[in-house]
């Protein structure tokens, strides 16, 4: 019987992922009235109501439902195991899809993605720059990365970056004429290039650290940018002090373009990891990615 209904249970999988028999059968390349047809033939053999329609959508009954969380892992882990055959037999090949924030992408993923592209051409990478906290499995991301202390702990996490530290700088024409802040709290009395968040349209609050005791500051400033090359061209033009990832700015620091303060009040933390569901199946593209990126002492 299984036989019998297999084609027809992927037509129906398709339906179900699309909810339209419009674009299911133009992704499975026939017509609406040959899908139309299987999955009638399917629910009559079946006995089983499989879809309910209507005249603007499609939806799985709760007996779809229930075949499309037993069908979809399965079929799976049958296409991974077929394309991990064909993959004996001819270079490494497939599209990997991630989700990166401005920082991660600029200074960690792409430069490390270089090389291993030009090493496997066949494999494609779709690197989507967000600085907000995607869902990675509503995103239909096969993976995403964050800061350590982010990733949610039903994920598999995989350290692909050092330990980081933020920097608080200063240009020295602002510095000739403002007071060096000896504490955060002094930072209310500067002018600060704020950062807005993603989420909820709120300001970045300074995040600090002594001897183990948070403190949180806001500050005010001219100027307020959502992307962190603008906040650096900002403090290297005098617009006031900013609070940016150091390893962004060491050059600029070396060569007295920028002064570093209130460092004993910037502790280093947990760096970059990438993250992906333990549930999800990938291809074996993706594990050489995870090579590629993986961070080694």
């Amino acid at each position: 019987m299984l036989k019998e209904n297999f084609n027809e249970l992927q037509i129906f999988l398709v339906v179900a992922r699309e909810r339209s028999f419009t674009k299911a059968a133009g992704k499975l390349g026939v017509s609406q009235s040959a899908l139309s047809h299987a999955l009638k033939a399917l629910e009559e053999r079946l006995n089983i109501r499989l879809l309910t329609r209507t005249t603007r959508s499609v939806a799985p009954t709760e007996a779809g439902e229930r075949i499309i969380a037993c069908l979809e892992p399965r079929i799976a882990d049958l296409e991974q195991e077929l394309e991990s055959l064909v993959q004996l037999n001819g270079p490494a090949s497939g599209n990997i899809r991630l989700s990166a924030g401005e920082h991660a992408a600029r200074s960690l993923v792409w430069p490390k993605l270089k090389p291993f592209l030009r090493e496997y051409p066949e494999i494609n990478v779709e690197l989507v720059v967000d600085n907000g906290f995607v869902n990675i499995v509503e995103g239909r991301f096969d993976a995403g990365i964050r800061l350590g202390e982010s990733v949610d702990k039903d994920m598999i996490a995989v350290r692909i970056g050092p330990d980081m530290r933020m920097a608080v700088v200063g240009a020295p024409s602002y510095f000739a004429v403002n007071p060096v802040p000896a504490t955060p709290h002094e930072l209310q009395n500067h002018r600060c290039i704020n950062m807005r968040l993603p989420t909820a349209g709120g300001l970045y609050h300074w995040e600090f650290e002594r001897e183990g005791k948070p403190l949180r500051v806001r500050v005010e400033g001219q100027v307020t940018f959502n992307l962190l090359a603008e906040r650096i061209d900002a403090v290297l033009s005098g617009f006031g002090i900013a609070c940016v990832p150091e390893n962004m700015v060491q050059d600029y620091i070396k060569s007295g373009e920028l002064v570093q303060v209130l460092q004993d009040w910037c502790p280093p933390f947990s760096g970059y990891y990438l993250y992906y569901p333990s549930r999800k199946q990938h291809p074996p593209a993706f594990a050489l990615m995870i090579d590629a990126l993986r961070y080694s002492e």
